[in-house]
Formats: structure tokens, sequence, C-alpha cells
């Protein structure tokens, strides 16, 4: 997803970066194009328009407009408005919980969540020292749920067995208490790919929730 995003930007950029000058027309379609790559990338459609609202009035200010290279402000402002958005620093991952700690990583299909969950399982245990456990309620996608535990093994982690026909909603409860028995610390659970237009799949993570 952020390598798409990142490609996105960098061709919206190149062609700012070109222009000797900048009017509010050619800002405009920037803008645009930026707010679809965020909008392709899976954010929200109010957080897309805030950012761009955010970022346009300080592209139009007069600092721009008397630039000698106004694409490259504009780089800059975009720039800014990431950082600020996405946070100035790094925080740590809050387990101040009774465990067994419950996270679900979300997104797209094909954004790499399951991967992610088994580098996050490592990173938990070898940086956190904590006892985890990885949960696939990908019951959707073909060998999604062995492809986790294939994973698990390869990096020595425990895994939740499968058992074939399980709703999420229950496999989340057996989780549970499989993690309680194991005296696992975190239950890492990885989901089926979805989009915000998907209702029934956006039902389905409440439901897990």
């Amino acid at each position: 997803m952020f390598e798409n995003l990142t490609n996105k930007f960098e061709e919206v950029f190149s062609s700012l970066k070109k222009a000797p000058s900048l009017d509010e027309k050619q800002v405009d379609e920037g803008l645009r194009n930026i707010r679809q790559a965020l909008l392709e990338a899976d954010v929200s459609l109010n957080v897309a328009k805030n950012f761009v609202e955010n970022v346009k009035p300080k592209a139009l200010g007069q600092e721009i407009v008397r630039s000698t290279s106004p694409g490259q402000m504009i780089v800059k402002i975009v720039y800014d408005e990431l950082v600020n958005f996405l946070g100035e620093s790094n925080s740590e991952i809050n387990l101040n919980a009774v465990p067994p700690v419950s996270m679900m990583l979300v997104g797209l299909q094909g954004s790499g969540k399951t991967t992610t969950t088994a580098k996050l399982a490592k990173y938990l245990e070898s940086n956190k020292k904590k006892k985890i456990m990885m949960v696939s309620l990908d019951v959707y996608r073909p060998a999604a749920q062995e492809q986790l535990k294939s994973l698990g093994e390869q990096i020595n982690i425990l895994t939740l067995p499968v058992v074939e026909g399980q709703l999420p909603e229950d496999i989340c409860r057996r989780a549970i208490s499989a993690a309680n028995l194991n005296g696992a610390e975190i239950i890492l659970f990885d989901t089926a790919g979805r989009t915000q237009i998907d209702l029934q799949m956006m039902s389905e993570i409440k439901q897990i929730e």
C-alpha cells in the first residue's frame, strides 16, 4: 500500500516540480491527484478530504507564489502535513492490559497483513519478551490459514490450530481459550482483506470486535 502511494505521490510531485510557476488551477489539479492517491490507498474519504483542505491554503499562500521553485515548496508542504497527520515521532505499542492482549491486523487484500503478522509476532517476542499466538481469521482466501501456520513454524511462533468450517467469531473465542491455556500474552489476529464499501465484511469486523 505504502509503495503504491509513494509512486502516486512521486508522479504528482514530478509534474509540479517541472512547472516554472504555479497557478490555482495547477495546484487544484495536483491536490485532486493527491486525494485520489489517498483514496486508492484505502484512506477514508473524510481523512483524504481534510488532508487536501489543510494543504490547499498553504499551497496557495504568498510564499509559494513568490518562490523561485514553487513545486519544491508544495512538496515540502505536503510532506509536513503528512508528518503532522501520521505523527512526528514513533509511539510504543501499549501492552498494559490483562493478558491475553488482542491485536487485529486489517486492510486491503494483498496488502501484506499475513507476513506483517509474522514479523510483528517475532518483534514482540524478541524485543518485548512476550509469548505470542498468531491466529488467522481469513476463512475466505484459499490456504490463508495454512500460510500463517507455515510462517509460525518458520519463526517458531505459536499458531492456533486450524479447524475447517469455523466462522471468525468462533475462531476468536477458541483463540482466547487457547491463549489462556498456553500462557500466550498477546494474540495477533490476521484478518481477511476488505474495503470500506464491502458492508458485509465491515460488519464482520464489528462482530469480531
